[in-house]
């Protein structure tokens, strides 16, 4: 089975599927050699499909990488990477193949027609004590099981930027499943975010793990408090938003090269503008930016006693 935009099976590069992502080594001649390739690398071009993404202004910050060179990049990578018009019909079989991954809740994952879509973003937002943590943690376990069971096959990889994260809960969850906690345990890698700079670097290094070993899930709990600290007042809104908009895209190609589901989740504030949104007045923060890179977004609260409710707040399939 492959994954909606494109995925190797076992991402060694030994069994790809139609479209699968490819090796930046092939890009090797007609000009690029080794040291290029491992220039591009250290940026966090690890496929073909990344250069041929990629700008030609970014390439060309790279130090050493001549504008000369970016030409040939971009031509090769180019003639590999099918960049054109699909009809309607390519992309719906495309569409047949995406996994879903089970979130553990048989109500979640008729509502969300499967569970949380591969190959996009998924954002959940919601005040604290909504579940938003304990849904990530299951997703990480879920993602390990096999394929009829409503997982992935596949690693997960936890980037933690409030240090929420509880490998014991991860052990819990995999004996409700059947699984081995220490086999859980090795196949989730996880990275304590420090800065929102340091979020976007993790990026790159999670690209580079992912052209190693096969991945079905990249977690950012939360993809928005760092930016909170880091940019402060309205002087500083426009930088926050171009950062986060940076980091937002390189996930969003993650997602496009990868085939991983995103599940990213968000914090909340209070509406005082009387635009209150099912009937209460909390609005997810990050602004249209987050909106607009998110292709699910789901709105936990807290529903009568221990139970919590979910609304799909925004998709484009589902109701």
């Amino acid at each position: 089975p492959t994954q909606a935009g494109g995925d190797a099976l076992m991402g060694d590069g030994q069994t790809q599927a139609p479209g699968a992502w490819q090796q930046l080594e092939q890009l090797e001649g007609s000009g690029i050699n080794a040291a290029d390739l491992k220039k591009l690398k250290e940026k966090g071009f690890h496929t073909v499909e990344a250069v041929a993404h990629a700008t030609r202004k970014e390439l060309g910050e790279i130090k050493g990488i001549s504008d000369q060179k970016v030409d040939k990049l971009l031509a090769a990578a180019h003639k590999m990477v099918d960049m054109g018009f699909s009809s309607a019909t390519e992309i719906y079989q495309q569409r047949q193949e995406t996994l879903h991954l089970t979130t553990g809740s048989k109500d979640l994952d008729e509502l969300l027609r499967g569970g949380i879509e591969t190959g996009s973003i998924t954002e959940i937002f919601g005040e604290f004590r909504t579940g938003k943590t304990q849904l990530c943690h299951t997703l990480c376990v879920t993602t390990q099981l096999p394929l009829e069971q409503g997982g992935a096959e596949g690693k997960a990889m936890y980037i933690d930027t409030e240090g929420t994260f509880r490998p014991e809960r991860l052990c819990e969850i995999a004996e409700k499943y059947g699984l081995d906690g220490a086999d859980v345990l090795d196949n989730v890698a996880y990275a304590r975010a420090y800065n929102s700079e340091h979020q976007l670097q993790l990026l790159a290094e999670a690209a580079g793990m992912m052209s190693d070993t096969r991945f079905g899930l990249i977690i950012i709990d939360s993809a928005t408090g760092l930016y909170r600290t880091d940019y402060s007042g309205r002087g500083e809104l426009s930088a926050r938003q171009m950062h986060l908009a940076k980091f937002l895209r390189a996930l969003s190609n993650l997602a496009a090269q990868f085939g991983v589901a995103c599940v990213i989740t968000n914090q909340v504030v209070a509406q005082v503008d009387g635009g209150a949104s099912f009937g209460d007045n909390k609005k997810p923060i990050g602004g249209n930016i987050i909106a607009h890179a998110s292709t699910t977004r789901l709105y936990f609260r807290k529903g009568r006693g221990e139970n919590r409710v979910c609304k799909v707040y925004d998709s484009p399939c589902l109701p």
